[in-house]
């Protein structure tokens, strides 16, 4: 069991804010409180969590990763939840993601692939107090029954933007998805108005796959990733 200096944590927290965020330009000041609020190093393996709050991404298991805090930061920007409002998140992971949704007041559908990633998100996110929807199963077909959403958000890399996805949000709705094959893709905001889908290319990012029926097949993961 690694002993945990939380003062240490809290200090280490404040500095990825400054260093992280803040100077490379997050600006949202909800974001950033959630950030230096959420215990980050409670959402990595127990040899990681010295490095909890360093800036790269680090492995969870299950061939996963907890992205990079700027990643979060700039993700969650982008996407702009509003308290109450209904978020979908392709990608559990460590469940890192959807407390600062939660965080941040909305209310969360998350979707993971891995029972095991799934089980754990979901003991930790009701540790610190959060209860968002959980379910496994393939994340590029949404949750229609729970349609529409105001806010989607897919934490991992899809070859295209799974048409589910697009159905279920919301109008006036924005979805923020990585989109590229291995080794880069594009951050894309997709948002719909009036009906219509307006797409904006908002920077270069590295993710692990999006698996699933409308994104990458497994035998194209082992070999393009």
């Amino acid at each position: 069991m690694v002993m945990i200096d939380e003062e240490l944590m809290q200090r280490l927290r404040d500095r990825m804010v400054r260093q992280q965020l803040e100077a490379r330009g997050i600006k949202d000041q909800r974001v950033l409180e959630a950030m230096r609020k959420i215990p980050r190093h409670l959402f990595v393996p127990q040899h990681l969590v010295e490095r909890a709050y360093d800036d790269y991404p680090l492995p969870i298991g299950e061939g996963q990763t907890i992205s990079q805090p700027y990643m979060v930061a700039w993700m969650t920007e982008i996407l702009k939840p509003e308290p109450g409002q209904k978020v979908l998140e392709i990608g559990t992971g460590s469940g890192y993601q959807a407390a600062i949704l939660c965080e941040l007041g909305a209310d969360v559908y998350t979707i993971e692939k891995n029972p095991l990633l799934a089980r754990e998100a979901e003991r930790r996110l009701a540790q610190l107090g959060y209860f968002p929807r959980i379910r496994i199963g393939d994340g590029t077909l949404g949750w229609p029954e729970e349609a529409p959403f105001q806010r989607i958000i897919v934490t991992a890399g899809a070859p295209s933007i799974p048409q589910p996805l697009l159905d279920q949000l919301d109008e006036g709705g924005r979805l923020v998805i990585p989109v590229g094959p291995s080794g880069m893709q594009m951050l894309t905001l997709v948002q719909k108005r009036e009906g219509k889908l307006v797409t904006e290319e908002e920077g270069t990012c590295v993710f692990v796959p999006l698996v699933g029926r409308y994104g990458w097949k497994e035998e194209e993961r082992g070999r393009f990733f």
